[in-house]
């Protein structure tokens, strides 16, 4: 969901979803007098509740056999054994242009690491050049989401990690809030972070809008800096289009009441955390069909996930949501063009879909363009080889990397996970294929294109 969490407006579904039909009903019988807007968002409240259903399904053999005080021993067991959220590197602020503070961290170069054997499987055994990699989250997630790559590529490349306004370690952000905002934040982090040399910008979700608002309003940023742009499950615009997977009469209902009851919501922390607490497993049911596109996700994984989202307050959800559908920079891709770009994105994604993806790709004819199968808004941490990987072959185009000696040459590295190297596509214009187990959707070698 993000994000994910669900990101951009699924966590507002996800979220309110999970919470909503019980949390909103709460909210409007505990305030009597001025009833009226509130009994409507009680009832917008429910029907977006019953939206969730399908997610409630889910988790109902688990209800009947599995008591709640072991489910939740088994979350905090889940806690407890994923290494997610311990890589941590040199902790730095930087200041946006409104006051917020903005939490960051990066992870320098270690000329050392470049004989271990998955940095010789990703970029053979030559330094890298000096280049800054700066990874941008997305809606209701933080820096962490990011944890398989970035544990991939600690000590090989420079990279800068930062958290988003209102989320993570960064401090609350006024409102509104706008996309543009965003890509002035992600200028301030780059002027504290990384003032010079060469640039590679990757940005999940809202992570990937924010990028598109830092070329909109720095193009001469751009121009001279930046070798290098990765855009993963996001979207240029028309978010307002996506129906999250719901029937047409569903998500009818939803756009008109959502607004509403985010703000409804967004009134009534208190209320709603709680609310969110008691229906812990159907929340857990929406971020699993939301946030991933496979049946087999490592419940640590899940776990994972959950966590990111549960620790993002109802508030902030609301408070983001309205820039989604306001949100439209597909002008500001043209500043991009000639760059080399990877558009990637899950082909299960319910969030931002893969034809999003797409139609970025048609505006930028160089990008490469990959569709993982089985895989849903939450790619990178649901295939993170697929993604580490395209992201390595990035690198190495953009000259942030040599090239590799062989990417494939990897006898001393553990097998990626997943299955074997994403397929590469042709070097055509532009660059489409399908990543999969080793092959691609046509069921040939990975030089073969797919349409």
């Amino acid at each position: 969901m993000s994000e994910s969490s669900a990101e951009s407006a699924v966590s507002a579904v996800g979220a309110v979803a999970g919470a909503a039909g019980v949390a909103t009903t709460a909210a409007a019988a505990s305030v009597s007098g001025a009833a009226e807007g509130w009994r409507k968002a009680g009832i917008a409240g429910a029907a977006i509740g019953v939206i969730a259903a399908g997610a409630a399904a889910g988790v109902a053999l688990e209800r009947l056999t599995v008591g709640r005080g072991m489910r939740r021993r088994a979350r905090l067991a889940l806690d407890a054994a994923g290494p997610f959220g311990s890589l941590r590197g040199t902790p730095g602020t930087a200041l946006a242009d409104d006051g917020t503070e903005l939490y960051y961290e990066m992870d320098e170069l270690d000329p050392d690491s470049a004989t271990a054997p998955r940095k010789r499987r990703l970029f053979g055994r030559r330094a890298p050049a000096p280049v800054t990699v700066v990874f941008c989250h997305g809606y209701c997630l933080n820096q962490d989401s990011w944890h398989f790559q970035r544990a991939a590529l600690r000590g090989v490349v420079r990279t800068v990690h930062w958290d988003q306004r209102s989320h993570g370690r960064s401090a609350r952000g006024g409102v509104p809030v706008t996309i543009d905002q965003l890509g002035r934040d992600l200028m301030a982090v780059i002027r504290a972070a990384a003032p010079e040399g060469p640039l590679v910008l990757v940005g999940h979700s809202m992570g990937g809008m924010t990028v598109m608002a830092l070329a909109a309003h720095y193009p001469e940023l751009i121009a001279e800096r930046v070798v290098g742009v990765a855009l993963v499950g996001t979207s240029a615009g028309r978010l307002g289009e996506v129906n999250y997977g719901l029937p047409v009469a569903g998500v009818n209902a939803v756009r008109r009441v959502l607004p509403g009851v985010l703000r409804a919501l967004g009134s009534q922390v208190e209320l709603v955390e709680r609310g969110r607490r008691a229906t812990a497993d159907l929340f857990a049911g929406l971020v699993k069909r939301y946030s991933f596109g496979s049946r087999d996700v490592d419940p640590i994984v899940a776990r994972f996930a959950e966590r990111m989202i549960e620790g993002t307050p109802i508030d902030v959800v609301a408070e983001f949501y309205p820039a989604f559908q306001e949100h439209d920079k597909t002008e500001a891709l043209a500043v991009l063009d000639g760059l080399p770009v990877l558009v990637l994105a899950g082909d299960k994604d319910l969030v931002t879909p893969s034809e999003h993806s797409e139609a970025i790709a048609d505006l930028l004819p160089g990008a490469e363009l990959v569709i993982v199968p089985d895989a849903g808004h939450l790619v990178m941490l649901e295939h993170p080889d697929a993604v580490t990987d395209r992201l390595a072959d990035l690198l190495t185009r953009a000259g942030a990397v040599p090239a590799a000696t062989s990417l494939d040459a990897c006898d001393s590295a553990p097998p990626p996970q997943g299955g074997g190297l994403p397929t590469r596509g042709s070097r055509s214009s532009p660059n489409r294929s399908l990543t999969g187990r080793g092959e691609n959707a046509t069921g040939q070698g990975s030089d073969s294109p797919t349409g």
